[in-house]
C-alpha cells in the first residue's frame, strides 16, 4: 500500500528543485502530471545529454511521472490546464517558465481555481518581501547563506559545494512542507499555499545555525576558511577521507600513523591548533597514506573506531559493496543507467513505487481531459469538510526523540514545530553531544547550555534524562513509548539494541508506534557498525568529489548531509504516519543517512553510468553558467583576510550582454564569440582575469547593484553569522528570539517556508531548548505519575539527573 495512492499533484515547476520535489511525492504512491510548455522542461537537455535524448537527470527525477504540454497561446490548452488544476489535490510552482510567467498561473491565481489543493511554490526568495523576483540561483544563493565562505584555504576563493545541491536541498524542503500542509488537509479540508525560499533551505542545511551561533557567542563560529585536519588524502589508489571530532578520535588516529608524539602532545587535540600547524602535519599525514591503499587505511581506521570514509564518485559508487549488499541502486527501467531507489526502508504493508520510466513530451496530452472527468466525479460522490482551523499539522502526535547530535533531532525539531508533543531523552551522564560545543569553559557552571549548535534543532520540545544503562531507566523508556506515536534514534545499531529497544521491544509495548531508526549507514550489511558523521557521509555519496578545485583534493561539504538526512527522515515518517492513518498500522522505518545523500548526489552517479561522463570538481564553475566565480572586491569591509569577496554566476547570453553592458564592453569581452556558454566555458580563464581586475578596483555592493539591476546573478560571499543583517530574511520573518532560562536571548531561524492557514513564522518555535532534565518532573510525574519520592530515588540512583555527572566542577 503506497502511502500517497490516489494522490493528485499537478506539476507547473522547472529545473532540479521541482523535480526532486515531484520525484519524493511520486515515489510515495502520488499521481504526478508534469505540465511542461512546447519545447518541453530544459531539464530534458540538461548539460551533458545528447541533443535528440531527454538527460538521465530528467528521466531520473521524472520517472513514473505523466506529461502534458500546454500551450498558453491556445485557449483549449488553457482551459484544460484551468480545469486540471480545479480537480487537484497539489500544485508544485516555480519560476521560470512560460507558464509560470502567465499572471494566470501565478500561486495566487493557481489557489483560486484549486480552492482545494496545497499548493507548494519553490522559489530563490519567496513570493514576498523585498527581494521577490530578484535573480539568483545555486552558487549566489550559496554565497548568500554562509556555506560557500567555510570552504576553501586561504589559498582558493570560498567554495560552494558542487552538484546542485542546493536546489536538491530546496526540493526536499518542498516535499516535507507539502507532507506537512497535506496533513491538516486531510484532517481538516482546505487548501493552503506554501511559499518555500530557497535562500532559508541552504540557510538551514549549509551552514550550522550560524545566526543562533552569532547571538550566543557574538562571534562568527568561523571566520578563517581551512579545511579539516586529517582530511581528504591520497592514498596509493584514490581518495580517503576522515572525521575527527573528538579528542579521543584525534588521539586513535595519530597511533594509526604512528606518531606516538602526537599522541602525547595534548595541544593537538583541539581542531584549530592542527589547522594552525597543518604545514608540519600534512607532510606525515601525506606521506603515511600514500604508502596505502584505500582499502587498507579504511580497514584500519575502522578497526581504530576512527569516522573514514572512501571518497565515491560516479563511477565507483553504486559499486561499493555495502550498496550493492543492501539493493541502494538498480537499473533505471529504459536499461541505460543506474539510479538510487528510495531512501527510506517501510516496514510492514507501507510500499514506495516502483522506480518508472519518465515520459515522453506531452506523452499524456491526449488523456488530460479524462483524468479531469474522473477526478470531477470522484469529487462530486465525496463531501469534503472545509472548515480548516489553523491548528498545527501534526497536534495530537506525540514523538520520543533519543536522537543527538544535528542529523536525528532534525526530525523531531521539525515536527515539533509543527505540533507534535516532543520529549527528548539524554542521560545526564551521556548527554546530547552536542552540548559539549559550548562557548563556556567546562569549568563554568552549567557550561553544557551554552552550546549554540546543540540549542539550535532542539526548541520545541520537553527535555528529559534517563540512564538507558540502567534497568529502571529502560522501564521507564517503554512506559513512555507504550503512549507515544513515534519513536525515533539516530544512534549506531548497536546502541538501541544493547539497550534492548529492539523493533521488537518496541512493537510488544506499542503495536501501533512508528519507530523511525536513522542510522549512518542502515540496520544491516557490511558497513552496519561504521561510525558516520554528515562528512564521512558526504565523501562516500560522492558530494566531496565535486567540491573543490581540479588542483587540489577534493573538499569535504562539511555538515550539510546532517540536516539532508534528517529532512529525508521526517519525510519518511510523514508518510508512515498517512500509512497509519490508513491502515492503522505502526512500522518500523528506516531512513539510514547515507539514503538521502545518495538521492541528492545522484546527477553523477546516472550522468556516468549513461554516457561514460564523470562529473569533476571545477571550483565555482558551472556547467550550466558561465563565467561563473567568486572575486575579491576593494572594500573596507573585510570579513575575510584576503577581503570581501562577491560571487557572479551569468547562466544565458543574455545575461552576458547586460553583464558586458556593466563592465563598460572592455575588449576581453568583446568578441562575439561570447555570445555563446560553451565558448564562455572554454575562456572561462581569460574570463576569470578580467572579472578579477574589474571587481579589485569597486566595492562589493557597488558590483552586487549594478549587476541585480541588468539581471545578472550576484551576492556578496557571506559569513554564517551575516545571515543576521539580510532584510528579506527579516522581513519573511526566518528569525526568531527565545528566552532561555540560563543563555538569555537567542535568535533562531526557522522553517524554510510560510504556510498561509499558519503557524505564523514568529508562531513557530513553541519553547527554547529544554535544559538538562528539565522536564523530568513534568514527564515522568505527569505522564507517567511517579511521585516526588518516586523522582527522589531516581535522582538518588542516578537514572535521572538535571546535571552533567563526571567532574567535580559540573
Amino acid at each position: 500500500m503506497m502511502p500517497l495512492a490516489g494522490e493528485l499533484i499537478v506539476d507547473l515547476s522547472t529545473g532540479r528543485a521541482g523535480g526532486y520535489c515531484g520525484k519524493l511525492l511520486v515515489d510515495a504512491g502520488a499521481d504526478v502530471v508534469k505540465v511542461e510548455p512546447p519545447a518541453g522542461d530544459p531539464l530534458r537537455r540538461h548539460a551533458g545529454g545528447k541533443p535528440d535524448v531527454d538527460s538521465a537527470l530528467f528521466r531520473h527525477l521524472a520517472g513514473s511521472k505523466r506529461s502534458v504540454v500546454t500551450d498558453i497561446r491556445s485557449a483549449d490548452d488553457t482551459a484544460n490546464l484551468i480545469a486540471l488544476l480545479g480537480v487537484a489535490d497539489g500544485v508544485i510552482w516555480s519560476p521560470g517558465s512560460e507558464i509560470a510567467a502567465d499572471p494566470r498561473f501565478s500561486p495566487a491565481s493557481i489557489r483560486a481555481v484549486a480552492g482545494e489543493a496545497t499548493v507548494v511554490s519553490l522559489s530563490p526568495f519567496g513570493l514576498e518581501g523585498p527581494w521577490a523576483g530578484r535573480p539568483a540561483n545555486e552558487a549566489t544563493l550559496q554565497a548568500m547563506c554562509g556555506g560557500a565562505s567555510q570552504r576553501g584555504t586561504l589559498a582558493t576563493p570560498p567554495l560552494i559545494v558542487g552538484g546542485g545541491l542546493g536546489d536538491f536541498e530546496t526540493g526536499l524542503v518542498g516535499a516535507v512542507a507539502y507532507l506537512l500542509a497535506r496533513a491538516r488537509r486531510v484532517r481538516d479540508g482546505g487548501g493552503e499555499l506554501v511559499d518555500v525560499s530557497a535562500l532559508e533551505a541552504e540557510c538551514l542545511t549549509m551552514v550550522m545555525y550560524g545566526a543562533t551561533y552569532a547571538s550566543m557567542a557574538g562571534v562568527p563560529m568561523r571566520s578563517v576558511r581551512m579545511t579539516n585536519l586529517p582530511g581528504i588524502h591520497a592514498s596509493r589508489d584514490g581518495y580517503v577521507g576522515f572525521m575527527v571530532v573528538t579528542g579521543q578520535q584525534w588521539l586513535d588516529f595519530a597511533a594509526m600513523v604512528e606518531r606516538p608524539d602526537w599522541v602525547d602532545d595534548e595541544s593537538l587535540l583541539k581542531f584549530q591548533a592542527r589547522g594552525l600547524r597543518k604545514a608540519e602535519l600534512l607532510g606525515t599525514i601525506d606521506r603515511w597514506m600514500g604508502e596505502r591503499t584505500s582499502e587498507e587505511i579504511a580497514d584500519l581506521a575502522n578497526a581504530f573506531r576512527i569516522p573514514v570514509a572512501i571518497l565515491g564518485n560516479g563511477a565507483t559508487v553504486p559499486e561499493a559493496d555495502h550498496f550493492v549488499d543492501q539493493h541502494w541502486f538498480e537499473p533505471h527501467p529504459g536499461g541505460d543507467f543506474v539510479q538510487p531507489t528510495v531512501p527510506y526502508r517501510f516496514g510492514g504493508s507501507a510500499t514506495s513505487r516502483p522506480l518508472g520510466t519518465a515520459p515522453m513530451l506531452g506523452e499524456h496530452t491526449g488523456s488530460v481531459q479524462e483524468l479531469i472527468a474522473r477526478r470531477q466525479s470522484v469529487a462530486a460522490s465525496v463531501t469534503e469538510s472545509s472548515t480548516t482551523t489553523g491548528a498545527r499539522p501534526l497536534a495530537g502526535i506525540r514523538i520520543i526523540d533519543f536522537c543527538n547530535n544535528w542529523a536525528g533531532p532534525i526530525i523531531a525539531h521539525v515536527c515539533g514545530m509543527f505540533g507534535a508533543d516532543v520529549i527528548k531523552v539524554e542521560s545526564a551522564a551521556r548527554p546530547d553531544p552536542l552540548r559539549f560545543n559550548s562557548i563556556k569553559p567546562m569549568s563554568e557552571d552549567r557550561f553544557w547550555e551554552w552550546s549554540p549548535l546543540q540549542h539550535g534543532p532542539n526548541t520545541s520540545k520537553r527535555g528529559i534524562t534517563l540512564d538507558m544503562s540502567s534497568p529502571r531507566g529502560r522501564e521507564l523508556a517503554l512506559a513512555l513509548i507504550a503512549d507515544a506515536d513515534v519513536v525515533v534514534e539516530n544512534y549506531s545499531p548497536r546502541v538501541m539494541d544493547n539497550w534492548g529497544l529492539t523493533a521488537g521491544a518496541v512493537r510488544a509495548a506499542n503495536p501501533d508506534a512508528i519507530f523511525v531508526r536513522a542510522p549512518a549507514y542502515g540496520l544491516d550489511g557490511p558497513w552496519r557498525d561504521r561510525v558516520g558523521y554528515a562528512q564521512t557521509i558526504e565523501m562516500t555519496a560522492g558530494l566531496a568529489w565535486v567540491t573543490g578545485t581540479p588542483e587540489t583534493s577534493p573538499e569535504i561539504p562539511n555538515g550539510p548531509c546532517d540536516p539532508i538526512a534528517g529532512l529525508h527522515a521526517t519525510f519518511a515518517l510523514l508518510l508512515a504516519l498517512e500509512h497509519r492513518r490508513r491502515s492503522g498500522e505502526g512500522m518500523l522505518l528506516e531512513t539510514p543517512m547515507v539514503g538521502g545523500a545518495l538521492g541528492v548526489a545522484v546527477e553523477q552517479v546516472v550522468e556516468f553510468s549513461a554516457s561514460g561522463r564523470l562529473l569533476e570538481r571545477d571550483g565555482n564553475r558551472s556547467t550550466t553558467a558561465a563565467p561563473q566565480g567568486a572575486y575579491v572586491c576593494n572594500d573596507d569591509d573585510l570579513p575575510f583576510d584576503q577581503g570581501r569577496w562577491v560571487m557572479i554566476s551569468v547562466e544565458t547570453d543574455e545575461q552576458w550582454c547586460s553583464l558586458v553592458g556593466v563592465l563598460g564592453a572592455p575588449a576581453w569581452a568583446s568578441d562575439s564569440a561570447l555570445l555563446s556558454v560553451d565558448h564562455r566555458r572554454a575562456q572561462h580563464d581569460a574570463l576569470d582575469a578580467g572579472l578579477s581586475q574589474w571587481c579589485s578596483t569597486r566595492a562589493a555592493d557597488d558590483i552586487v547593484d549594478a549587476l541585480l539591476a541588468v539581471g545578472v546573478p550576484a551576492a556578496k560571499v557571506l559569513l554564517a553569522n551575516e545571515q543576521l543583517g539580510l532584510e528579506q530574511l527579516h522581513a519573511r520573518g526566518w528569525f526568531s528570539t527565545l528566552h532561555h532560562p540560563v543563555v538569555g536571548d537567542v535568535v533562531h531561524g526557522g522553517f524554510p517556508a510560510v504556510f498561509s492557514v499558519g503557524p505564523t513564522p514568529a508562531e513557530l518555535h513553541t519553547a527554547p531548548p529544554p535544559l538538562l532534565g528539565q522536564h523530568n518532573r513534568e514527564v515522568l510525574g505527569g505522564l507517567l505519575r511517579l511521585s516526588d519520592s518516586d523522582l527522589a530515588t531516581l535522582e538518588d540512583d542516578g537514572v535521572i539527573g538535571t546535571r552533567v555527572r563526571g567532574g567535580s566542577a559540573w
